[in-house]
């Protein structure tokens, strides 16, 4: 436990200037026990705020996330920053990080300021205390630059790289991308639009990670994909988890997937740009992406309904892909939430079961570090990491005046 100077506190200031509305919205959704230990935690009682966290937190979990009222959301954070500020005041800096991550994951938007300041600051003290190792210089994440493409198409799913390529482009202007792949729906490869991104030198450097997101808390998923049953997901710090990337247990797989870490922690997000070929067709930004993990993270056969751009930052990764109008062919799931999925597991299938797939043409390509990959809307693709991989997506809509949409 670290000595704190009485002077420095955790503010918060939007919790102060909104608890007695938030309090009254809580109180007028029946939560009258937690505006109880609220009140009694804003003055100085810690278990208080322990017990208004578990009482918003089960809240979370009566029942589906699409029910769950947003003032619990809010209650939940609130509670959150409650709890983290007698951590911090006791000097336990990675305490206090680790709840408020939990805020910034599963709370609402309201107190989102005050959660964001309040994890730099503590992030901030946290790494002072933090005895560096090394001299200084970039400790590699993975040096794993070239792959043996011959041990590689073993391991990859029958027939790969030995149809169509997907065609690669280099210093394509937005103009060229909107009229030879995006306004026809076409996949490609870009290369040289990356170039200028902090990321592509700052995220293979163990060090760095570790300085800007190692004590936050993530969500990672464990398991061979979504799709199989001994699948998990847990929470850990990010320096944990970099642990377990560099591990790669084959056994328990952990991937980092689908996750809008850059809108929890904006170090990470400073690092990249969003590319020009978003902007395309009127652009509506839908959500940008983490996908981190070690060589062997699949995302198995599935469409999305956005334009998607694919930026491999740091690794290699294999993408299998095949046109929308093949759908019935690649046989969906039947259940709503997984119609996007394919039953086929395209690492080991039976071709008695799945007979239609076998012949259907596709296009695929090896993702190269700096390179791009143009996805459009409904396209089935499936992903391997053939190293260590650290890639970010950008999923956008068109506008409806757009020839696409």
């Amino acid at each position: 436990m670290a000595a704190v100077n009485s002077d420095d506190v955790m503010q918060t200031p939007v919790l102060d200037a909104e608890s007695h509305n938030l309090l009254q919205r809580i109180s007028e959704e029946g939560g009258y026990a937690y505006v109880s230990m609220s009140t009694r935690a804003a003055n100085g009682d810690v278990r208080a705020a322990e017990e208004a966290r578990e009482m918003a937190w089960e809240q979370l979990h009566s029942g589906p996330w699409t029910s769950v009222l947003p003032v619990w959301r809010d209650a939940y954070a609130m509670a959150c920053l409650h709890v983290a500020k007698f951590h911090y005041a006791n000097g336990e800096f990675t305490e206090a990080i680790r709840v408020l991550d939990m805020g910034l994951i599963m709370g609402g938007m309201v107190l989102r300021e005050d959660l964001d300041s309040a994890v730099r600051k503590a992030t901030e003290r946290a790494n002072d205390l933090r005895t560096v190792n090394g001299d200084g210089n970039p400790k590699l994440l993975t040096d794993q630059n070239e792959i043996n493409l011959t041990e590689v198409i073993q391991i990859l799913p029958m027939k790969s790289l030995s149809c169509k390529l997907v065609g690669k482009r280099s210093a394509l202007s937005l103009e060229g991308f909107m009229r030879d792949y995006f306004l026809s729906g076409s996949p490609v490869l870009l290369s040289d639009g990356m170039n200028h991104w902090p990321a592509r030198i700052k995220w293979n450097d163990l060090n760095y990670l570790k300085t800007v997101a190692g004590y936050r808390t993530v969500p990672v998923e464990v398991g061979k994909n979504y799709l199989c049953s001994d699948w998990k997901q847990e929470m850990l710090t990010f320096s944990e988890f970099l642990e377990r990337i560099q591990a790669n247990d084959p056994n328990a797989p952990t991937y980092l997937a689908q996750h809008p870490l850059f809108d929890q922690i904006r170090e990470l997000k400073n690092d990249i740009v969003i590319p020009d070929y978003c902007f395309a067709g009127g652009t509506e930004m839908k959500s940008v992406n983490a996908w981190f993990g070690p060589a062997g993270t699949v995302t198995p056969l599935h469409h999305d309904p956005h334009h998607n751009i694919l930026a491999q930052v740091v690794g290699k990764k294999y993408v299998r892909l095949y046109p929308a109008s093949l759908s019935e062919e690649l046989y969906p799931h039947s259940e709503s939430m997984l119609k996007n999925s394919s039953q086929v597991d395209l690492d080991n299938f039976d071709p008695n079961e799945f007979p239609k797939i076998q012949d259907l043409e596709f296009m695929d390509c090896i993702l190269d570090e700096g390179e791009m990959l143009y996805i459009p809307p409904k396209w089935w693709h499936y992903v391997r990491s053939l190293t260590t991989s650290l890639s970010v997506s950008f999923w956008w809509s068109a506008s409806p005046s757009s020839p696409t949409s």
